[in-house]
């Protein structure tokens, strides 16, 4: 698995349409960041004023931290990881892929069900890993 390597076009163009489809979907959704391991944005979809640049750099940390923290406790892969604040939530979500590994990043608004917002984040993974 190639974990530096820019995604190709192709790519980067299905998880722009998936980043948006996410945002458009779901309700309290505001950001939809989808990086590379080492934290550079390759697609993202949003509402205000969000640097998605940074939330690629901070998710792809966070996810790091989840699937260490799952190693060391003895769970295995660790998949995901959810913050939840007074605000709404951030979800963090590892795609493995056969040729690169992924991190989408969703922020949500107060009004977020966090139910639909971990079905949507697994849905658009399931989408990336298949395409």
């Amino acid at each position: 698995m190639n974990h530096d390597e820019r995604p190709p076009d192709d790519l980067a163009a299905r998880a722009r349409r998936e980043a948006r489809a996410l945002l458009d979907c779901v309700l309290g959704v505001t950001t939809v960041v989808i990086a590379t391991p080492d934290g550079f944005d390759i697609a993202h979809a949003r509402r205000g004023v969000i640097d998605a640049a940074r939330i690629a750099a901070m998710g792809s940390s966070i996810s790091a931290i989840g699937d260490v923290v799952s190693q060391e406790a003895a769970l295995g892969f660790g998949s995901s990881v959810t913050i939840e604040t007074a605000s709404g939530y951030v979800v963090v979500r590892r795609i493995l892929r056969q040729d690169r590994e992924l991190v989408v990043c969703v922020v949500t608004d107060p009004s977020a069900i966090l139910a639909q917002v971990a079905y949507g984040t697994a849905r658009l993974a399931s989408h990336l890993t298949l395409a």
